[in-house]
């Protein structure tokens, strides 16, 4: 199982275990934290993908150590002008231990979001077959059906007394 996350406008691949080292965030050694953008989340072979990020996925951590980076040396220099500067710069980061990644199932919550799917657009259809009924026909659906329907009422006075009647 393994996860893209971003933090610090960059990315990051990791799985349990993992120890990455991140911009710098709040906290000390010991200190929980929680990542929220998590682009990524594979789990048995299963991937989903957010857009851009997935809804209720997570990834949690304990910061392991902060500190500077090595030193990076900035030199301006402009020949024969007498122009020298020379500048330093340590990135502050924090070192990251990933304990866990969560997420809702992936293969479980694509089956279900297809049989709702589904369920849906039967009754959307039987809705559209009745909508196109002539006011005879759906008088005579509901005699079939054992409705009693006043032949005096509206068309979708009828419709919602076979919807009601159904449930």
């Amino acid at each position: 199982m393994y996860a893209i996350l971003e933090t610090g406008g960059k990315q990051y691949r990791v799985s349990e275990g993992d120890v990455i080292t991140v911009e710098k965030i709040p906290g000390e050694a010991g200190d929980a934290v929680e990542f929220d953008k998590v682009l990524l989340l594979s789990e048995d072979g299963e991937v989903k993908v957010g857009s851009p990020y997935i809804d209720g996925a997570k990834i949690s951590g304990e910061i392991v150590e902060t500190g500077k980076g090595k030193k990076v040396i900035v030199f301006k220099y402009k020949s024969k002008k007498d122009y020298r500067r020379k500048q330093g710069h340590r990135q502050p980061f924090t070192a990251v231990e990933i304990t866990s990644l969560t997420g809702k199932p992936v293969a479980k919550k694509a089956k279900a979001e297809e049989a709702n799917v589904e369920e849906k657009q039967d009754a959307h259809e039987e809705a559209k077959v009745n909508m196109n009924m002539k006011k005879e026909e759906l008088i005579a659906a509901a005699n079939e059906q054992g409705i009693e329907v006043d032949p005096k009422a509206t068309k979708a006075e009828i419709i919602e007394m076979i919807e009601n009647a159904s449930k």
